[in-house]
This record gives C-alpha cells, sequence and structure tokens, in this order.
C-alpha cells in the first residue's frame, strides 16, 4: 500500500469547518489522503454540517468531534488550522510537516441563510486545489 500524506484540519470547536474539511478531503482522494480534524475547543457537530455534507452526498460516516489533544504526538504532513483563532491556539501540541492557515468564516455563527452551504463550497474549492497541487509532487 502506498504511503498516505496525512492531514489534520483544525479549527476552534470542531463542530463545521474542520469537519467538512474532513469529509471533503476524504470524498475527494481517499487514495492518496489521510484526512483527520480536530477542534481546540470541541463541542459537538453542528447538525447543519451533517444536512450540507449529505446534500452533496458527502459520507459523513465517523466524523465526530474531537480534541487537538487526541492526537498528540501523532505527525501530520500537514496540519490546516481553518480560522485565525485555531491556528493562535493549536500549534503547541501538534507535529506537522508544514502548517498552512486558511481563513472561513465560522457557519455556525453566521446571519446569512445558506452559510452552511456556502462554507462547504468555498472549503471544496480550496481542497480541490490542495488535492491538484500536492497530487503534482
Amino acid at each position: 500500500m502506498a504511503f498516505k500524506t496525512r492531514v489534520l484540519f483544525v479549527c476552534t470547536s470542531n463542530a463545521a469547518r474542520s469537519q467538512l474539511a474532513e469529509a471533503l478531503l476524504r470524498h475527494t482522494d481517499t487514495e492518496h489522503f489521510e484526512a483527520f480534524s480536530a477542534g481546540t475547543q470541541p463541542t459537538s457537530i453542528d447538525p447543519r454540517t451533517l444536512e450540507a455534507l449529505e446534500h452533496l452526498n458527502v459520507n459523513t460516516d465517523g466524523l465526530r468531534s474531537k480534541a487537538t489533544g487526541e492526537f498528540s504526538g501523532e505527525h501530520f504532513d500537514y496540519v490546516i488550522t481553518l480560522c485565525d483563532k485555531s491556528a493562535a491556539e493549536c500549534m503547541t501540541s501538534l507535529k506537522a510537516g508544514e502548517v498552512l492557515s486558511w481563513h472561513f468564516e465560522d457557519p455556525a455563527t453566521s446571519s446569512e441563510p445558506d452559510a452552511f452551504r456556502h462554507t462547504l463550497h468555498e472549503i471544496h474549492e480550496r481542497i480541490k486545489m490542495f488535492v491538484l497541487v500536492k497530487n503534482k509532487r
């Protein structure tokens, strides 16, 4: 079996953005990537996160809210933070070959009616580009 690139997506509560990113990377390319997500202050997954993913027929099996501490000591090729707050909070306990900071507004606090689908689309576009670039190495 070929080596897979390990990617950990981090946001504050692991309720929306990082869950979307984990599911979308799995949906986009499981052959080359292993996707995980965690929060610096995890809560529970927002039901609207799962609805947005299911609307696109993206598998949500196995998604659960996790703390970054669950992954302490593990090595990731990439740790990708999805908000400024998590970028500032999570870097002490995580081992990464490279840290990327992507910023997306939190759909859970948005007043926009389609915030979750909008954020899903934005993250999906970024992940497709990430996969395209990283698979060219």
